[in-house]
Formats: structure tokens, C-alpha cells, sequence
């Protein structure tokens, strides 16, 4: 049976690698600070718990173990963190390193953090520049894309096997943010109206765990140095993404895509990109990647999850996001007033 390591293995994208892994036939291990961030049913799957601190050299080393066929790491953000795990991955047959499309830059050195929005011609592709590396501090806005790009490096300028993977905006259970409780609590709240900034227009292309998930999968089973996009293969907008989300709750409510002339606080959501950003993920597809689903499949996982109550919300990420008292006065001032 293939052994698979998961370093950050109870967030995000390593319990969805851990579900695709232990269903294909491996004995996968998850490394993280607290065994209660473990999902049942990856612990029921066979799914172990490994109490291991990122940042330390002897504590990875332990939980790596003999050796893996392969080593996936979902918290690399740092130069420092990537050398951590370079002796791992030269002896792994295959490591993947989740980074960003945070990386990239449009021909004016603009990226999808920085203050004036980047504008791509297209879709983006693995061979578009990207920010210099950088050791600055990763957790603003301007140092997280520099620090990935030096990870990455010390990974791939290692020789290792080592498949780099650039998501977009991830969703699935145990996303924090969970960017769709934006919709999912007006739905909720029975809101019988969404407002829509730039006309529910703006694209930021998703990302599912579980296609991400197939695509480390992909990775495993043909190892190499490689950079891949990931994302989903469809592309949805604002306005789409809303109507999944009442879709799949069965809800019933009236779009008001607004103009440019709406009170620019009103209607913004976590997709209104504009430029909107869309990567190209015809590299992936050619590897042999296989999607696990478009974005209404997928995103069921995630409005499954904050349905149950079990997700961790913070109100800060999504400050300003439900004044509907605003909302309706707006509404009224134009003889709009929703219905209830």
C-alpha cells in the first residue's frame, strides 16, 4: 500500500487530498497542532493523526518517517519552510507544494493583492510572470505572492520530484473564510432579494478542494518537476454562483445585478473581481487530471458543512457584508422595497 504524508492535513485541502488518497488505496498520514480538526470520516476512512509542528525540522522528520511515496505540503508560505522539507522531498518519490495564483503579474507588475487590480489578457497560464521572490513578512497583502514564489523556488531549484500547484479561490468543508456563507446566510436569513456589484459580472475563478485533490492525485501517480494551475473547469461569475448557492437550497429570491451608479458598498461579494482572473488549466488537463466536478457539484461539500452548523465563522471576514437594512433603504429610495 503507497504511503502519503499531509503536512497542514486537517485543513482545507488536506482532508480533501486525504478523502481522494484513502479511497484510491493509500495508507495516508495527516500532520497538524490538534487531533479534534480531524474529520470523522477521514479518521473512519483510516485517515491518522500526526501531532507534528510545522516549523520544526525534528518533528517533520518524525512524522515523515521511513519515507513516503508521497509528501504533500499544504502550509509552505515561506523560503524557510520550503528548506524544512527539502531532505523529505528529495527522498519522497512525488511532493506537491500547494501555492497561489497570488504569484502572477500582469504586464504592469500588478497581482491579485495588490491595490490596483492586475489585468490579464486571458486566461492565465503557468508560463505568465510572476512576483520576485521575496522574505518579507507573508502574511500582508504584498508579502504573501513573493514568499510563495520563493518556496516554490527552493523546491523545484532542489532536483526533487516536486509538483508546484496554483490554485485560485479554494471552497470545500473547512474553508476559513467560507466565501459562499455570503449568499448562504441571506439564504438563510430568507432574504427574497440578492444585490449584485457590477452586475453579478465579476469572475474569480474557484478552485475545489476535491479538484485540487484529484489533481495532487494526478501528480503522485506521474512524478516531476512541474508547475500546473488548478482550478475548476468552469469559470462562474458573481451572479452564477449566487443562483448555485439558492439552488441548492431550494431558495427563491429576485437578482438585482447592480450598476455602476449603486452605493459602491452594496452588493460586493468574494468573486467581484473586475478584471476578472481566470487561470488556464490545459497543462493540468494534458498530465491526465481528470476534475472531480464543475463549481455547482463541488461547492455542495462546502453549503453542506455551513448548513450543519459545524463550520467556524469569523463575523470580521464578512464585516459589512449583511447591512440589508441599507440594502432595503436603497431599494426604497428607488419605489424598490423587496417583499417579505
Amino acid at each position: 500500500m503507497p504511503r502519503a504524508l499531509i503536512l497542514g492535513g486537517t485543513g482545507l485541502v488536506g482532508r480533501a487530498a486525504a478523502r481522494r488518497l484513502l479511497a484510491g488505496g493509500w495508507q495516508v498520514d495527516l500532520t497538524g497542532r490538534d487531533p479534534a480538526r480531524l474529520p470523522a470520516d477521514v479518521a473512519a476512512a483510516g485517515g491518522r493523526f500526526v501531532a507534528a509542528d510545522r516549523h520544526d525540522r525534528h518533528a517533520l522528520e518524525a512524522a515523515y518517517g521511513g519515507g513516503a511515496d508521497l509528501l504533500v505540503d499544504c502550509i509552505c508560505f515561506t523560503a524557510a519552510d520550503a528548506e524544512l522539507v527539502v531532505p523529505l522531498a528529495r527522498d519522497a518519490s512525488s511532493t506537491v507544494l500547494i501555492s497561489s495564483k497570488a504569484v502572477y503579474v500582469d504586464a504592469r507588475g500588478n497581482h491579485s493583492n495588490s491595490d490596483e487590480p492586475p489585468r490579464f489578457d486571458g486566461p492565465v497560464g503557468e508560463q505568465q510572470p510572476t512576483l520576485p521572490p521575496g522574505r518579507t513578512n507573508h502574511l500582508s497583502r504584498e508579502g504573501y505572492g513573493p514568499n510563495k514564489v520563493a518556496a516554490e523556488r527552493v523546491l523545484l531549484d532542489s532536483g526533487a520530484p516536486v509538483s508546484v500547484l496554483r490554485p485560485s479561490k479554494i471552497h470545500g468543508d473547512g474553508a476559513r473564510p467560507p466565501r459562499s456563507w455570503h449568499f448562504v446566510k441571506r439564504v438563510r436569513d430568507g432574504r427574497p432579494v440578492v444585490l449584485l456589484a457590477g452586475r453579478g459580472e465579476g469572475v474569480d475563478h474557484p478552485t475545489a478542494a476535491a479538484n485540487l485533490a484529484s489533481l495532487i492525485e494526478a501528480c503522485a501517480a506521474r512524478p516531476g518537476r512541474r508547475i500546473l494551475n488548478s482550478a475548476d473547469p468552469d469559470a462562474p461569475n458573481g451572479l452564477a454562483i449566487a443562483r448555485a448557492v439558492a439552488a441548492h437550497f431550494g431558495h427563491a429570491w429576485r437578482e438585482i445585478p447592480l450598476g455602476d451608479d449603486a452605493p459602491p458598498h452594496l452588493g460586493r461579494h468574494p468573486w467581484d473581481r473586475r478584471p476578472g482572473i481566470v487561470l488556464d488549466t490545459s497543462a493540468a488537463l494534458a498530465l491526465g487530471w481528470e476534475p472531480a466536478g464543475d463549481f455547482a457539484a463541488t461547492i455542495a461539500r462546502e453549503l453542506d458543512w455551513l448548513a450543519s452548523g459545524l463550520a467556524e465563522i469569523d463575523g470580521g471576514d464578512f464585516e459589512g457584508g449583511f447591512d440589508y437594512a441599507a440594502e432595503d433603504a436603497w431599494l426604497a429610495s428607488l419605489g424598490d422595497a423587496p417583499a417579505r
